[in-house]
Order: C-alpha cells, then sequence, then structure tokens
C-alpha cells in the first residue's frame, strides 16, 4: 500500500505529521515521534517577542555606560522569561536535524517583519526543511480595518519568501471575512503550503477572584468541521499544499481530513492526550481502513470528498446551512 505524499514540496512517507507541541522543545523527543511514525515533526514555535527581547537586550548591553549601575539593568526583563531564546532554539534545531531522518520544520510565531527575516534565515542555515509561519493575531485595535490586517500577514509571507530557498507554510486564522479569497493571495503570493487553522487562546474570567484568566483547552474531535469544511472548498482549486490540523483524536478524523483534501493531517493534542504512541495508532488506523475500502495509494482518496469531486458540491455551501436546520426541526417535532 502507497501511503506516500507531498508536502510543501517534501516527499513524505505517509500524511501523519507532529504540528507544533512542548514535545518538540526536547530532543529525545524528536527521535521518539521518528520511531513513532511521523512523517515530520513542526517545532515549537519561536515567538516574535522572543526575537524582539533578545535584540533589546544586545541593544541594551551596547549602549549602556559605564556608570549603569545592577539597580538600573534591574528594570530591564530577564531572559529567563522565556524559557527558550533564538540561540537555544537555532542549536535545537541544528541538533534534531541531526539527529533524525525526516524532515524538521521550523515554526516562527508573530504579526510583524521584525527579525523574522533574519531569523528565518537561520533556520534555513540550521537545517530546516521547511518553515510555518504562525501567525497569531489579535486585532484589538478598533481603527485597524480588516484589509490593513490582512496585508500583515501577505507582507510577513513574502519577506519571509524572499530570504529563504527552502519551503514557507502559512498557517491561517479562521476569522478572515473570505477565507477563500485569502488562500489565493497566499497561495499567489508563494505559500507552499496553506495550516487551516490556527486554534486561537481566548481568556476566560474567574468568578470567585474576579480576574481574567489564560489557560490551554486541547482540541476536541468536533473542531474539524471548520477546518474540514475550508479544505473541501480549497482542494484542488489552489497550487499550495494543504495542511489539516485540529481535532484529530483517532483515525476517524485524519480519514475525514484527507478525503477532504489534505495533503498532510498534523496532530498535537492527541499526543498530549495518548502519548507520543498515538502517531503509531493514527498511521496503522489509516492503513487499516485502506485495506478495508481497497484503496492501494493515498492519491486514491485524497480530495475524493471534496467540493469539485463530491456528489452534492452544495453541501460545502449555504444549501447545507438550510438542510441542516430543516433537518432538525423534521427530528424534533
Amino acid at each position: 500500500m502507497d501511503l506516500r505524499t507531498t508536502y510543501m514540496g517534501l516527499e513524505l512517507q505517509h500524511p501523519v505529521v507532529a504540528s507544533a507541541s512542548p514535545l518538540s522543545e526536547k530532543l529525545d523527543n524528536f527521535r521518539r515521534m521518528e520511531d513513532a511514525g511521523a512523517a515530520a515533526v513542526v517545532m515549537f514555535s519561536l515567538f516574535e517577542e522572543q526575537i524582539k527581547h533578545e535584540n533589546a537586550a544586545i541593544e541594551h548591553l551596547i549602549t549602556s555606560g559605564a556608570d549603569s549601575n545592577a539597580e538600573s539593568l534591574s528594570f530591564f526583563p530577564e531572559f529567563e522569561d522565556y524559557e527558550t531564546g533564538p540561540d537555544e532554539y537555532l542549536n535545537l534545531l541544528r541538533r534534531a536535524t541531526e539527529a533524525v531522518d525526516i524532515p524538521v520544520i521550523g515554526s516562527l510565531n508573530g504579526i510583524t517583519n521584525e527579525g523574522w527575516v533574519e531569523t528565518a534565515r537561520m533556520m534555513q542555515e540550521a537545517g530546516a526543511s521547511g518553515i510555518e509561519l504562525n501567525a497569531y493575531y489579535i486585532p484589538a485595535k478598533l481603527y485597524l480595518d480588516g484589509r490593513e490586517i490582512e496585508q500583515r500577514y501577505l507582507d510577513v509571507l513574502k519577506a519571509v519568501k524572499a530570504a529563504v530557498s527552502i519551503p514557507v507554510a502559512m498557517k491561517l486564522s479562521p476569522f478572515f471575512s473570505a477565507t477563500g479569497n485569502m488562500a489565493r493571495q497566499f497561495d499567489e503570493a508563494g505559500a507552499d503550503a496553506l495550516v487551516l487553522f490556527n486554534r486561537f487562546y481566548q481568556p476566560d474570567l474567574d468568578l470567585d477572584e474576579m480576574q481574567v484568566v489564560t489557560d490551554l483547552k486541547l482540541s476536541t474531535p468536533e473542531e474539524i468541521r471548520l477546518p474540514l469544511l475550508w479544505i473541501g472548498v480549497l482542494h484542488g482549486r489552489i497550487n499550495a499544499s494543504l495542511a489539516a490540523t485540529t481535532g484529530v483524536h483517532s483515525p476517524t478524523e485524519l480519514i475525514k481530513y484527507l478525503l477532504a483534501g489534505a495533503d498532510v493531517v498534523m496532530s498535537t493534542s492527541g499526543m498530549l492526550l495518548h502519548g507520543i504512541g498515538f502517531l503509531t495508532t493514527l498511521v496503522e488506523g489509516l492503513q487499516a481502513w485502506m485495506e478495508a475500502k481497497e484503496y492501494e495509494s493515498l492519491m486514491q482518496l485524497r480530495g475524493s470528498m471534496s467540493q469539485i469531486n463530491c456528489l452534492n458540491p452544495d453541501a460545502f455551501e449555504r444549501a447545507n446551512y438550510i438542510k441542516i436546520l430543516e433537518n432538525y426541526k423534521a427530528e424534533y417535532q
């Protein structure tokens, strides 16, 4: 059975990829993920704020006069505020690429060009097979319009693409007003892959302490619906590879994403809940399902239920909205 796929120009043995997570902060985990069957690994993100922090610290040390005292230096943030700075990140990336035979993809998280271009170059020099741009941005300023926000994403992509020769993926937000149009623009701007979607971690309110709290909620299988929709719509309509991420907790979600048209499927929450061996469960589950359905290759099934290939393309659009409501009303009555 042929499970091979191509993602952002990289030839992979199968479509299961370990997405960015805390698990990639340790070198041994790269080997464990490879042994468990990961076709590639996306490293945890290096944040724009970390790059700015290091640059500011260097500038501060260079420009500080000889009479600067310890008290004044104490007002500058400590490097320990971040677990991993750019130098540590690049060193781990270099060691990881030497330790495993599968592609290792670097990840940059931010929303401006500051520090990204040079860091992207250094990631390439460290051996990264590709770079994933994770533009996590909450447009909380009320004077910003949609076009300005969209242009920020495009500017970051173009700047990084111009700086490196390795492939670049763009991890998208699900909140663009015209997701299909933005996908087309990213494709035309040179994105080698689109990752659908970034999960935004919104704050909550603690009613006892009367504080705003932030915590991490892992994904659930029900969350595949939105990325499944857009992968199904985009498959066959853009040149960039499509990566599905969010909600992969069993081979079922993996298979659905592939049928919709994903080139690869990424998982983090499943590994955090079930351990790195969960990757083996995904690969073996895909193989078993394909054998039962008598598929000989991944190419046969991928995208076979996308909008351009399925028997009922209206199911991806407004007609399906009306049908769902009518069916539910009939069941309720």
